[in-house]
């Protein structure tokens, strides 16, 4: 599959990063687009969620039927999180292929491939009390210790405008090159404070991005960078996609915490290769959203 600049119209190319944007986003771990979805793009996929949260399912890709969170009917609204969606809702799926996305991660991560990994649609309530719908701080390799690559980065696509009080993406600044994160799985974990000790005793600045955005923009944060959110004090709901993309020589490799092998969801999914090894360049798991090889 060839999804090169062809795909781009100029107007678009003129939206990717420039040296100086990759060199912001190298250094501090994140990165703002301008406004590069159209405002009919995203619709589609709201709608879609819509449909997705009502049950309604297409397609007739491959995918996991449990190992991932699934949000259904029922279960507590102050955070849903979906993962794995796109191969069950085309709207979805059409919107993670756009090439705008692959192309920008692709120079951003100075690669020439971008494949999706895995993806989430996360929806928050409007908070009734503190701390509801708080996201721990986490890094997104510390969930994907079986990838190979450093490279790896995700898109941020919030279907609205997001403001302060809207629960947007906080990031922490630069922190996608501290030495101590292997292991930071406290997406779950409530007390933001309790977690930053750890690295402010570490010596560590803490210095909290919140990523205020608008419609049609995205924001992409490297797979180390440690990031969170905090509840939603509007009075709207807060959508957004979340995309994990792996580059183009992001492979498999075994791994072990605490003496027990760890598998991703999505090894039981795809292809495996000659030896044996789950193969992350599967076209039906893992499609290629960009490609200028």
């Amino acid at each position: 599959m060839k999804t090169d600049r062809s795909l781009l119209t100029p107007e678009q190319i003129a939206l990717l990063p420039t040296e100086d944007d990759i060199a912001f986003y190298e250094e501090h771990g994140w990165y703002i687009s301008k406004k590069v979805l159209a405002d009919e793009a995203i619709d589609a996929a709201i709608l879609g969620s819509e449909q997705f949260y009502r049950g309604e399912r297409d397609g007739s890709l491959p995918y996991a039927t449990t190992g991932y969170s699934d949000w259904k009917p029922g279960d507590s609204d102050a955070v849903r999180n979906n993962q794995h969606v796109s191969c069950r809702k085309k709207e979805l799926r059409q919107l993670m292929l756009h090439p705008i996305i692959g192309a920008i991660a692709a120079r951003l991560a100075r690669t020439k491939q971008i494949r999706l990994f895995e993806d989430t649609l996360v929806y928050k309530a409007p908070a009734t009390r503190d701390s509801e719908g708080v996201v721990g701080w986490h890094t997104d390799y510390s969930y994907s210790s079986n990838c190979t690559s450093n490279k790896m980065l995700s898109a941020w696509i919030p279907f609205h405008e997001v403001e302060p009080d809207r629960a947007p993406l906080v990031v922490i600044d630069g922190s996608h090159k501290w030495s101590n994160t292997d292991h930071l799985r406290c997406f779950n974990h409530q007390d933001l404070k309790e977690i930053e000790q750890k690295f402010v005793q570490s010596g560590q600045d803490i210095i909290e991005v919140p990523i205020i955005i608008q419609k049609g923009q995205i924001s992409f944060h490297h797979c180390r960078i440690i990031h969170g959110s905090y509840s939603n004090h509007s009075n709207l709901r807060r959508l957004a996609f979340a995309l994990y993309l792996q580059d183009g020589d992001n492979c498999y490799q075994p791994f072990w915490n605490n003496g027990i092998q760890i598998h991703h969801f999505l090894d039981s999914v795809c292809r495996r290769l000659p030896n044996g090894y789950p193969d992350y360049s599967d076209p039906d798991v893992f499609p290629t959203i960009w490609s200028a090889e």
